[in-house]
C-alpha cells in the first residue's frame, strides 16, 4: 500500500494537465489535481476559444458587406459587445463544465485553489493549508502574457487575457507585437469596428512563418485598414485628456483609447515551490525537461508551455498522453515535436506545416518551389481583391513535400488535413495523383505541376 496520499498529483488545470489526471485516474490511480483559476486553462478560459469566437464575430462586418454582390440586401446592421462578452462567457462556463465533469466522473480529486511545491513529494493547497504526498508529481501551470514591466506606463495597458473583459469596445487600440496573438486581436478589433495600429520592432509581422505569407497577410491588413508600424516599438505611454498617450522609438506620438501588450508569454514558474523541490529552470523561467517530459526531479514532470518547448494546446495534451505511455503503461514515448500543422486565426487565415521557403533553403541542397497566388471564386461576384496563396515546398532529392502554406479562408482546416500527407512522408507525386476537388480553392494543392521556381545552395534559380 502506499505511503503517498495520491499516486499522482496535478499542479494546474489547463489542457495538458487535465488530459493527465484524468487518464490516469480512469487507470485506477489516485489523483488529485489543483487549479488556482478555472480549469480549461489558457486555452479554453482566456485564450484560442474565446478567441475563435471573437474571430467569428469580427468577420460578420465583412460578411454583410459581401452579401450585396450575391443578391441579398442587408439593412442597418449594429453591433453589441456586451451581448457578444456575455455569449462568450457562458460558453466557457459550459466548456470549463465540461473539464471538471471528466475529472469527476474519472474520480480525480479536484482542489480550487493554487498549489505549490514543498518538497519532491509534498504540495501545499494554499487556500487551506493543507499538505499532501504525492509518488508523482506533474507541473503543468502554463504561461502568462509578458507584462513587459520595463516599459514605462506599462501598468496602464492591457494583455490578451484582459482584452476578452473589457467593459467597453474601445474606439481605438495601438497593440505591440508582431506574433500570432497581436496580428489575430488586431484584426478582431479591426472588424469590431475599431481602429486598430499593429506596432512591431522587426522587418515584417510573425517572424518564424514563410516569407510569402508573411508578407501576403501585411498587405491584405494594410489594405483593410489596419495601420502596421514596422521597425518600431513602444517607448512610453501616459494618460492623456483623452485616452493614452504613446511615444515611440521612431519619435511617433499616438493617442488612443487602449494599449495592448501581445510582446510574447513567459512560463508561469514563479513562486509555485520549484526550487524547494529542486526541479531546475532556465534562464527564461521555463522548467527543463528531458525527451520523456521529467524534470532534474525524477518523479517530478512538467508539461505545456512551462517548459516552453512548443506553445500550443494540441502539443500540451499529446505530451500528457505521452507522459501516461511512458509512466503507467511501461511504454516509454517521447513527445513527437516534429511537422506541427500551425493556424494563425488572422484574416485572411494562415495554415502551415512543415519547412518555411527559408528554412528548407538552409537544410537542403536542391528544392522545387510550388507557388499559386489567385483570387477565390467567392471575391468575384463580392468584389473584394484578398487573394490567396498557396505553397508546396519539396526536397528536389527524393520528392518529399517538406512544407505545405497557405493564405486565405479556411486555411487553418486545411492545414490540419495537410499534417496528414506532410507528415507521412508524402511526395509530389503523391500529391499530383491525387484528384482535385472541383470546384474548391483547395484544389490548387494538387494542380500545380511545374515547379514555379528552384533554389540550389540557398540561390533562386
Amino acid at each position: 500500500m502506499s505511503s503517498f496520499d495520491f499516486d499522482l498529483f496535478v499542479i494546474g488545470g489547463g489542457s495538458g494537465g487535465v488530459r493527465g489526471a484524468r487518464v490516469a485516474a480512469s487507470l485506477g490511480k489516485k489523483v488529485g489535481i489543483a487549479e488556482e483559476y478555472r480549469y480549461g486553462g489558457t486555452c479554453v478560459i482566456r485564450g484560442c476559444v474565446p478567441k475563435k469566437l471573437f474571430v467569428y464575430a469580427s468577420q460578420y462586418s465583412e460578411h454583410f458587406e459581401d452579401a450585396a454582390g450575391f443578391g441579398w440586401t442587408v439593412g442597418e446592421s449594429t453591433f453589441d459587445w456586451k451581448k457578444l462578452i456575455e455569449a462568450k462567457d457562458k460558453e466557457i462556463a459550459r466548456l470549463e463544465g465540461l473539464y471538471r465533469k471528466g475529472l469527476d466522473n474519472a474520480k480525480a480529486e479536484i482542489f480550487d485553489t493554487r498549489a505549490e511545491l514543498v518538497d519532491a513529494h509534498t504540495i501545499r493547497l494554499l487556500k487551506t493549508g493543507r499538505t499532501v504526498t504525492a509518488e508523482t508529481i506533474v507541473v503543468a501551470t502554463g504561461g502568462t502574457p509578458n507584462l513587459h514591466a520595463a516599459l514605462p506606463g506599462h501598468e496602464l495597458c492591457i494583455s490578451s487575457n484582459e482584452a476578452f473583459h473589457l467593459e467597453e469596445l474601445p474606439k481605438s487600440i495601438l497593440i505591440a507585437g508582431g506574433g500570432y496573438i497581436a496580428v489575430e486581436f488586431a484584426n478582431i478589433f479591426h472588424g469590431l469596428g475599431v481602429e486598430t495600429t499593429l506596432i512591431y520592432r522587426g522587418a515584417e509581422i510573425l517572424s518564424r512563418f514563410d516569407q510569402d505569407l508573411r508578407k501576403g497577410l501585411h498587405e491584405a491588413m494594410e489594405a483593410k485598414g489596419i495601420r502596421i508600424l514596422c521597425h518600431d516599438i513602444i517607448e512610453s505611454v501616459t494618460k492623456a485628456d483623452d485616452g493614452l498617450s504613446v511615444l515611440t522609438k521612431n519619435d511617433k506620438r499616438l493617442t488612443v483609447d487602449t494599449v495592448m501588450l501581445a510582446l510574447g508569454r513567459t512560463p508561469n514558474t514563479k513562486d509555485i515551490g520549484l526550487e524547494a523541490a529542486g526541479v531546475a529552470i532556465n534562464e527564461l523561467g521555463a522548467i527543463i525537461v528531458d525527451g520523456y517530459s521529467q524534470t532534474s526531479v525524477p518523479n517530478i514532470y512538467a508539461l505545456g508551455d512551462v517548459t516552453d518547448r512548443v506553445q500550443l494546446t494540441p502539443v500540451a495534451i499529446h505530451e500528457a498522453m505521452c507522459f501516461i505511455e511512458t509512466v503507467y503503461k511501461n511504454n516509454p514515448t517521447r513527445p513527437d515535436h516534429e511537422l506541427i500543422p500551425t493556424a494563425v486565426f488572422s484574416q485572411p487565415e494562415i495554415g502551415t506545416v512543415g519547412l518555411t521557403e527559408e528554412e528548407a533553403a538552409k537544410r537542403y541542397p536542391e528544392l522545387e518551389v510550388y507557388r499559386a497566388q489567385f483570387r477565390p471564386m467567392k471575391a468575384t461576384l463580392s468584389g473584394r481583391s484578398e487573394k490567396m496563396i498557396m505553397k508546396l515546398i519539396v526536397n528536389a532529392a527524393d520528392r518529399k513535400v517538406i512544407g505545405a502554406h497557405i493564405l486565405g479562408h479556411d486555411a487553418g482546416e486545411m492545414a490540419q488535413l495537410l499534417g496528414i500527407p506532410v507528415k507521412a512522408g508524402c511526395t509530389k507525386e503523391d500529391f499530383d495523383r491525387t484528384m482535385a476537388v472541383h470546384p474548391t480553392a483547395s484544389e490548387e494543392l494538387v494542380t500545380m505541376y511545374t515547379p514555379s521556381y528552384r533554389i540550389r545552395n540557398g540561390e533562386r534559380v
